[in-house]
């Protein structure tokens, strides 16, 4: 059975996964391991406890699923610490350039402090990141426009609700599609499940 370490997004404990983590187990054999931060830590904190998470589990091959900014937290990860057992990547809904959603929000103070250090890092401005991982990157995006960061944006481009489609993209990954999902919901999509599943046992989404 292959192994998956799964990791969340902001202000998610991870037990949202348990739908996706069902749907990876039942129908492609895939075990899926939820990492869990917090995000007021910084990201050298967080990338630092996941690379004894993933040591720990000791495993030949390893794939990794992030949601949202979970995805960032995989991409530092594996800049800072290369040499990790073979395995490929998904990223759902993660804001790759930045995103304006969580820039708006952060002018409200008490949001501000929530977010904590690893968003201001990695988020309140825009970045040209690049994937140059020795594994494919399958990235899924939402164009359901359900959630608070509609409102906060006021998106002019497809989005899933918080983060836009262009916001999802980038250079270096190996395919990224476009879903009828929101942000959250993605998680509970069997498509969305199905996607990565196939991505990471074959290293492609299927025929669209």
């Amino acid at each position: 059975m292959a192994h998956v370490v799964y990791v969340h997004g902001l202000w998610m404990p991870g037990d949202e996964s348990l739908m996706l983590r069902r749907r990876l187990a039942a129908d492609f054999g895939l075990t899926l391991h939820p990492f869990r931060y917090l995000a007021t830590a910084t990201m050298s904190t967080i990338t630092a406890r996941l690379e004894g998470f993933v040591r720990e589990l000791d495993l030949p091959a390893v794939h990794f699923v992030g949601h949202s900014l979970g995805g960032l937290v995989i991409h530092r990860f594996l800049e800072q610490y290369p040499g990790q057992p073979p395995g490929n990547a998904v990223f759902l809904g993660t804001p790759c350039v930045g995103s304006l959603a969580a820039e708006r929000a952060a002018r409200f103070g008490p949001v501000a402090h929530l977010m904590g250090r690893s968003v201001a890092e990695e988020l309140l401005r825009h970045r040209a990141r690049h994937w140059a991982q020795p594994r494919a990157l399958g990235i899924i995006a939402g164009t359901q426009s359900i959630g608070m960061g509609q409102l906060l944006a006021d998106f002019a481009e497809a989005n899933d609700g918080t983060i836009a489609v262009s916001e999802t993209r980038m250079p270096g990954a190996t395919d990224h599609i476009e879903l009828p999902v929101s942000h959250l919901g993605m998680l509970m999509s069997v498509r969305v499940a199905r996607e990565t599943g196939l991505f990471l046992t074959q290293g492609h989404f299927s025929l669209r």
